[in-house]
């Protein structure tokens, strides 16, 4: 039986071809991989050969190279088996290190500022030895990528996920609130606030947070819009927009500090189905001791957090 000629594509031709739609010249992607522009044009002529399928077209000159369509087919997968080499390395990086090294975690402003704080402080005092390394983004999306690429361990995410190789575990519900203006007639209300009242109100809103399509798609089937006048991805911003008279907020609780002496958090009823917080990792890769610690310490504040909000929020729905 004749041998499959795909047995000898190799991670160096791919990791070639992927240095290459990214950096449109043989010089770059070789200077990036540390090869020779030589050996650089070997690896995709041998990639070529072997998949019978002309990759890249070169038009000389200052142009950049780019890809065919074939070459764009294959980048697809490239990418994906790329990607799983690095988790592999990272894998072999946080077993070697046991107890020990560094726990690379993303998340995003919210978590960042109301939870992550004393999270750290718990977890620091039970494994001294861990370095955590943060990374922000406004999207989870963003972060998962990195989980996925591994280049972060673990990152916070909002339900539900996007699909990937990824696990994760439930922390909190977040409940919405309706955020207004300390000298609203809304503030002197001792009931909450109906949803119908929320569609006639302009609103302060958020710019990527995925949970707000969510929450629109809950009052269209309601046969309700939101009137969004401004969006930010600055929590402090919109809880200040609230306070200077701009807009109301139709916001999940942990994004607003309650303590902001210009504003006022209002329940709703019905109550809008709450933010769902998780923390998650890619599936295929090791899990260090410490970080299945940070999960359950996460977990165990959350709920701690969660509870608190609950029972501050109880007179007030009452």
């Amino acid at each position: 039986m004749e041998p499959d000629r795909w047995l000898g594509v190799e991670l160096r031709h791919l990791a070639a071809l992927q240095a290459i739609a990214e950096e449109g010249s043989f010089g770059r992607a070789a200077r990036r991989l540390g090869y020779t522009q030589s050996a650089v044009s070997q690896q995709i002529a041998t990639l070529e050969r072997i998949v019978g399928e002309r990759l890249l077209e070169r038009p000389g000159g200052p142009r950049p190279v780019s890809l065919t369509e074939a070459g764009r087919l294959l980048l697809r997968h490239a990418e994906a088996i790329v990607a799983r080499l690095d988790a592999a390395r990272a894998d072999m990086e946080a077993l070697s290190t046991g107890a020990a090294g560094t726990l690379r975690v993303g998340t995003y402003q919210s978590v960042g500022k109301r939870l992550l704080p004393a999270l750290l402080r718990r977890f620091r005092d039970a494994w001294p030895d861990v370095e955590i390394r943060l990374t922000e983004s406004s999207n989870d999306e963003e972060l998962l990528e990195l989980v996925e690429r591994g280049e972060l361990d673990l990152a916070f995410v909002i339900y539900p996920l996007v699909d990937g190789p990824f696990e994760v575990r439930q922390l909190m519900r977040d409940p919405y609130v309706l955020v207004v203006p300390a000298d609203s007639p809304l503030a002197e209300r001792h009931r909450p606030v109906s949803v119908r009242e929320v569609a006639e109100l302009p609103l302060i809103g958020f710019r990527q947070c995925r949970s707000l399509v969510q929450v629109q798609s809950y009052f269209r089937g309601r046969g309700l819009e939101l009137d969004v006048v401004f969006q930010s991805d600055d929590n402090g911003t919109v809880q200040g927009l609230v306070g200077a008279g701009v807009g109301s907020a139709l916001v999940p609780r942990l994004t607003m500090d309650e303590h902001e002496e210009r504003t006022v958090m209002l329940e709703l009823e019905p109550r809008v189905p709450p933010r769902l917080i998780g923390i998650a990792w890619h599936r295929d890769r090791y899990r260090s001791p410490a970080s299945r610690a940070f999960v359950e310490t996460a977990a165990e504040l959350a709920a701690e957090l969660e509870a608190a909000a609950n029972s501050a929020a109880a007179p007030a729905a009452a």
